[in-house]
Formats: structure tokens, sequence, C-alpha cells
């Protein structure tokens, strides 16, 4: 005859292995953060004791972080643009717009793996087209908010991402959420609330390590919109100013991700939450006389990626290669969803679950027709083609990228195995521009080429 209480004890390990295999078995819900020219060094962090930003210190302590992680270039001055729009297509920059109706994108596929899409963001500059595959699509609008709200766009976010938390956990049969959150901060105009401002005195905000009143020779971009935001030269107290605006944005936008990061977990989902951080690409403001980021710098083409929550190893960095357009294929094998076949990013997870060193060798990045560079290990070069101007960097011993070591004769093999390598990578990606021209212009700049004061 059974035992009653063996079968009830049997019984109970049953259903507890069934609720264990369950629970192993759920799809984390996604949070994707992609803030607007939000450079990596503005995470105190990351290195910057000069900024506060608590809620991102804490993801970066409870999380693993990518310190050469790219945006890989633009085609065009708004390089947010192409950077939006790789992230949400997993391609290049050179093919992101080659594709047809109904092609893959990241809201696509973390549909079709289960997951109910929220996208809320800005509108201009971005990859509309993609967000139309999103279950809810919602843009910032100064007419969706009160008046006094409506220059604070970190308080829109999360007020409505909060709203539509709120509501999806009422559901009792919510899939998991798959959120990206892009809005405009911290993208001039900088507008933060008097209290924030008051955090920082201008006069106590250190200059960038690689600050100039005017960068060196003409870049193929100087006169562009971003680049006219500030007068030439550009002044210590005027790049100190612009700044103090920046972090102030910066600190009221991590308070808004502060509440977002709150709201779930006062709904018990925060542990059960994969939260992905990075920006669309850097900025100047003030790095080498620049103030924008139409530039191959690593102040501009360099962003702060983070991934943080179940699976993840805490308080770790990597000095692995990515770029930005690497999270989609990445979200994928987190989740099991299968990766579509025309996608060109590398899944960076053999790098967090700490099975792999790297998933790439090199990064190569471009802007326009007027700037390539290439990266192999501490070592990279930026190629002019229209001025016939190289520079190369040692990023191990300079990484402001202060040193220009191109004239330098012992580095002649160098510069040419690094031409090679962007040529390579060049040809990988289908870039055709030629890096070198028949007929050169001139490089030189002075002082009545900045009074032109036209769009580039």
């Amino acid at each position: 005859m059974s035992n009653p209480t063996v079968m009830s004890r049997r019984a109970f390990l049953a259903t507890a292995a069934s609720s264990a295999a369950l629970q192993a078995a759920q799809k984390p819900n996604i949070l994707f953060i992609l803030t607007d020219d939000q450079r990596q060094d503005t995470i105190a962090a990351l290195g910057n004791p000069h900024i506060r930003t608590p809620n991102l210190d804490g993801l970066v302590k409870s999380g693993l972080v990518f310190r050469n992680a790219y945006c890989m270039g633009g085609f065009v001055g708004a390089v947010c643009l192409p950077s939006r729009m790789m992230i949400q297509r997993g391609r290049s920059w050179f093919n992101v717009r080659k594709q047809q109706p109904g092609y893959p994108n990241i809201a696509r596929s973390m549909s079709e793996a289960g997951y109910v899409t929220f996208h809320l963001g800005k509108k201009g500059n971005e990859d509309q087209e993609s967000h139309k595959s999103y279950d809810h699509n919602l843009y910032m609008e100064p007419t969706d908010v009160a008046e006094r709200d409506a220059a604070l766009p970190g308080k829109q976010l999360a007020d409505r991402t909060i709203a539509f938390l709120d509501e999806w956990k009422k559901d009792p049969k919510h899939k998991p959420f798959f959120m990206y959150l892009a809005g405009p901060a911290p993208h001039d105009p900088r507008v933060a609330p008097p209290e924030y401002l008051a955090k920082y005195d201008p006069a106590k905000i250190p200059l960038p390590a690689n600050y100039k009143p005017f960068h060196p020779f003409d870049n193929g971009e100087l006169l562009i919109r971003d680049e006219q935001l500030a007068p030439w030269p550009r002044t210590e107290a005027e790049v100190r100013n612009q700044l103090r605006d920046y972090y102030a944005v910066i600190t009221h936008m991590d308070e808004q991700i502060g509440r977002i990061f709150a709201r779930l977990k006062a709904l018990g989902e925060y542990e059960n939450t994969l939260i992905v951080f990075t920006s669309d690409q850097g900025i100047a403001i003030g790095s080498h006389g620049l103030m924008g980021k139409q530039n191959l710098y690593e102040h501009s083409m360099r962003s702060g990626l983070i991934f943080a929550g179940p699976g993840v190893p805490r308080g770790k960095s990597v000095d692995a290669f990515a770029y930005l357009f690497d999270i989609y294929p990445t979200l994928c094998d987190v989740v099991g969803a299968p990766k579509p076949e025309p996608l060109e990013g590398k899944s960076l997870l053999p790098v967090i679950q700490g099975k792999s060193k790297a998933v790439r060798d090199t990064v190569m990045l471009g802007y326009r027709d007027v700037q390539r560079a290439v990266r192999l290990g501490r070592w990279k070069l930026i190629r002019y083609p229209q001025i016939d101007r190289t520079q190369l960097f040692d990023l191990q011993r300079d990484p402001n990228e202060i040193h220009d070591l191109a004239a330098r004769p012992e580095q002649r093999g160098r510069i040419e195995q690094m031409m090679q390598l962007l040529r390579a990578q060049q040809k990988q990606f289908g870039d055709t521009l030629p890096l070198t021209v028949e007929h050169p212009r001139q490089g030189d700049i002075t002082v009545e080429y900045f009074s032109k004061k036209k769009e580039g």
C-alpha cells in the first residue's frame, strides 16, 4: 500500500521541479535605454568624479561594461540618425539604407520571440520606418505634456514609461516586455531645471584633457551646424559653460532613469529585467577644438555600453571591441531568437558569458566621404582622403589622442599596415571611398576660414 506522506512529498518535489524549470525557461524583460550625444566619460563610475550619475553608477557596478563600443559612423551630419538605424537593423552604415520593405529589425525579432514591444523616443533623426514594427510606438511631443515639462525630455520619458509599465503589469497574461527608450537628452538645446544647473560651478569643471581653441586642420566638416554652437576660438569659459549645461542635463536624466528603475522594483520586475544602456555616439564639446560629433576621435564615436541583469557578471568591464549594431544579435541570442540572415552585427553574448575575450579583432569608423579610421589593439589610424592627411595614435599611452605619431619615421611601417587593414575593412563592409585623391585640397586653416559661418 502506498504511503500517502511519501506520495505527497514526491508530488511536491515534482511540482517544485516543474516550477523551477518554468522559471528558468522564462525570458527576461528587456529595457534598452539609448541616450543622445552622451560621451562615455560622462558617467561618474567610468572615471569622471566631476559629474553626478548615481543611477548609472549603480548600473555600472551591477553589470558589465564594454569600454570599446563604437558607433560606426555617419553618412550625414546628424550622426544620431545612421547610428539609430544601425541599432534597429543590425547593419553597418554602408548597407543599412539598402534594405527593402519587410527587412528584419530588432522589434520584429523580439515580437517573434514572444515579447510585447514598446518604443518611446524622439521623432527627428530617427529610424521611423523600423519603429512601425513596435506594438506600442510613441513619440515625445511637447503637446503631450504640461507646458512646464515640455523642455524636460527626461521627465517625459520616465512619466510615460512608468504609465506603460503600470498598465502592462495589470494584465494577468502579459508577455515579457522589450522596451526601447530613445529620448533626445543630453542633445542640445540643453535645458535642465535651475536646481540641477546649480549643482555645477563652471569654474570648477575641468576642461577636457584634449581641449584646444581650434582644430589644427580642416577635417572636412568644421563649418557644420554643430560646430557653430560656440564661437572660434573655443574659449575655456565657453567650453566650461557648455559642459555645465551638459552635465546638468545628464544628472537630471540620470534621476529620471532612476525613477524607471524604482518602478520596476516596486512592480517586482527589476530582478527579471535585462537592462542595456548606451548612447548613439558621443560629442566633442571642446575636445580637439570641436563641438560636435562629426569626427572620428574617441570622444565622439565611442559610447558607454552596459549590460546588467539576469546572467550578467556584476561590476566587470571588458576591452572587447563592439559596434552598437552588435546589440541586436546579442539580444537575439539572449532570448533564443533566430538571427535574421542580413545582420552584420555579431553577438556579444560569448564575451558577456566569459566564453570569449572578443568577437572582433578591429573596428572601422567613417564619416561621410571625408574621414575614415581603423583600430587594432592599442593603435588607431585616422585618414582624411580629401586633404591627404593621416593621424596615428597610441591609445594605450595616449587615450585622449593628443600626440599624433604619423610624422615619425619609425611609424611608417605601422601606418602602411594600418592602411592595408583599413582597405580590407572597407572591402568587407562595401565601402568604396578611395583613401587617396588625385588633387587633394589644402587642409590648413586660418581664423578667416571660420568667418565664413555657413553650413557644411
